[in-house]
C-alpha cells in the first residue's frame, strides 16, 4: 500500500511524528500526510499526496515545509517509486484548529 510506504519514508527523513489524519492530542510539531488521489496509465500507478506541516510559528511551518518537500524528492531513493513529481507548496493557516500550517502536494509515481 503507498501510503505506508511514503508515510514510513516521511517518518525516517522527518524530526517530526507522520500522522495519516489530524491527532486527537496534536503535539507541537507535527506532518498530517494524506493521498488525495491516484491514477494508473501503462501498468504504472500514481497517487497524488498533500502534506501538512505544523509547528507553533509561522517560520518554524515554513522551515518543516521545506523539510517534507526534501522528503518528497527523495522519494525516488525508494525501489518502488520511480518519480516524485512536486504539484507546489504553499502557506494555508488551519482556521478550524487555528494553527499555522503550509502545504505541499506531490505526484508519486509507483511499481
Amino acid at each position: 500500500m503507498i501510503e505506508t510506504v511514503v508515510k514510513d519514508f516521511m517518518e525516517s527523513c522527518l524530526p517530526v511524528p507522520v500522522f495519516m489524519e489530524y491527532p486527537k492530542e496534536p503535539h507541537r510539531r507535527f506532518v498530517v500526510l494524506r493521498k488525495s488521489g491516484g491514477t494508473r496509465e501503462n501498468l504504472l500507478d500514481s497517487a497524488t499526496f498533500v502534506a501538512d506541516s505544523y509547528a507553533e510559528s509561522m517560520f518554524e511551518t515554513a522551515k518543516l515545509n521545506e523539510q517534507v518537500v526534501a522528503a518528497f524528492d527523495s522519494l525516488t531513493d525508494l525501489d518502488t517509486v520511480s518519480s516524485s513529481k512536486r504539484g507546489g507548496d504553499y502557506n494555508v493557516p488551519d482556521t478550524q484548529n487555528k494553527r499555522y500550517r503550509y502545504q505541499a502536494v506531490c505526484v508519486v509515481t509507483y511499481y
